[in-house]
């Protein structure tokens, strides 16, 4: 099993940015993600980087958020840009898709 742990989350004003990050107690070869809740919601997938270095994003989130990784592929980023409060959520992190491994999340708050 892989410990996760996310930082960087906080509060900010609507069209502002926030940097997240996670950081793997192991290198990491799977799937890495971020997904995000709300209460009472689903937790739905934010962006992910699968095999090949290959991105993907929610539509929600194209052209805001950039999702990078560390060369070692222990670390994995999340840029956040032009944040709107529907951004509000508890971002998680993620290796290896729904079964994989989970962080504690990060609280992200967006004011308008």
């Amino acid at each position: 099993q892989v410990q996760l742990v996310e930082s960087g989350g906080g509060s900010v004003q609507a069209g502002g940015s926030l940097r997240l990050s996670c950081t793997a107690s192991k290198v990491i070869f799977r799937t890495m993600a971020w997904y995000r809740q709300t209460p009472g919601t689903q937790r739905e997938l934010v962006a992910s980087i699968r095999a090949g270095d290959v991105e993907n994003y929610a539509e929600s989130v194209k052209d805001r958020f950039v999702m990078s990784r560390s060369p070692n592929r222990k670390t994995w980023y999340l840029e956040m840009n032009r944040l709107e409060p529907e951004d509000t959520a508890v971002y998680f992190c993620n290796a290896g898709g729904d079964s994989g491994d989970w962080g504690r999340g990060t609280q992200v708050t967006v004011s308008s």
